[in-house]
């Protein structure tokens, strides 16, 4: 009975992480229709969510129809993604990790405020540009034009790439008639400061070529970073807790089959009576 109810437990518990990967390809699915321009999660989801499946069905046949060589295999599979997902964690730490004084939403990032690695995203030319290709394609400032009316509200709400995007830095000291259009100070704007510079009231201009931009895209992809991080941290602790339970899986059918085969020596021995 113990062995019974061990191995169902197991199965049982595989079918977590096989829903867990469902959702995980179903989340790389929704992002690549719905999700915004960074989207950094879709892949890692994806792939991630496809392997823990395979391996967590695996484990289930294993478990559940008593197949040692299933579960062999699910045990040394179940191993290479933990320690896949352990060491992209740490990854995600190194990458979300701040290399300069966060500024936070209020005063706007700077891409120096980011990871070497992330800094690339916005570094490289033509990353850049299709980055901001889609901005312009998601019109992700479209919402500061639609409510011009109600500015001050608007910019309560703003993501961080919008605040980035989508006004001036507050340094260049830019005054607000709306939503959509600013006004330089007589004095002119801040000397030698390129993102005083580069805004322009155009739509398909704003400050999409500000370094507070980029700052403001690096500080989404930190955030989706940080969000994966949490996701594969979680994931590591329920494959360690269902891959011990496996090994016990194995130990149940190798002494079933030893109390198998125990009976059925001691059965072969007795002696057949035959009755007069």
């Amino acid at each position: 009975m113990l062995f019974r109810i061990n191995n169902t437990l197991v199965g049982a518990l595989h079918t977590l992480p096989i829903f867990l990967g469902l959702a995980a390809v179903a989340g790389a699915a929704y992002l690549r229709v719905h999700g915004d321009c960074e989207k950094v999660l879709q892949y890692p989801l994806l792939f991630g969510g496809l392997f823990i499946f395979a391996v967590s069905a695996l484990g289930l046949v294993g478990a559940l129809c008593r197949v040692n060589v299933a579960l062999y295999m699910y045990l040394l599979a179940a191993l290479f993604v933990i320690v896949a997902f352990a060491s992209f964690t740490v990854v995600a730490l190194f990458v979300t990790r701040n290399t300069a004084r966060d500024h936070g939403p209020s005063l706007g990032y700077s891409v120096g405020d980011f990871s070497t690695w992330l800094r690339h995203y916005v570094t490289d030319e033509r990353n850049w540009n299709a980055a901001r290709s889609c901005l312009l394609q998601k019109r992700v400032c479209r919402d500061l034009a639609l409510d011009a009316n109600n500015a001050s509200q608007v910019f309560k709400r703003l993501s961080t790439t919008q605040f980035g995007c989508c006004k001036p830095p507050l340094r260049c000291g830019m005054r607000m008639k709306n939503s959509t259009f600013w006004e330089a100070p007589k004095g002119g704007a801040p000397n030698n400061d390129s993102d005083c510079e580069a805004w322009n009231n155009r739509q398909d201009k704003l400050c999409l070529n500000c370094d507070s931009c980029k700052g403001g895209v690096l500080a989404n992809i930190r955030e989706q970073w940080k969000h994966l991080t949490i996701f594969n941290a979680c994931v590591v602790v329920l494959l360690t807790i269902i891959y011990v339970l496996g090994c016990f899986a194995i130990r149940n059918n190798r002494l079933e089959y030893s109390n198998y085969t125990i009976q059925r020596k001691i059965t072969m021995r007795i002696p057949t009576v035959i009755a007069p």
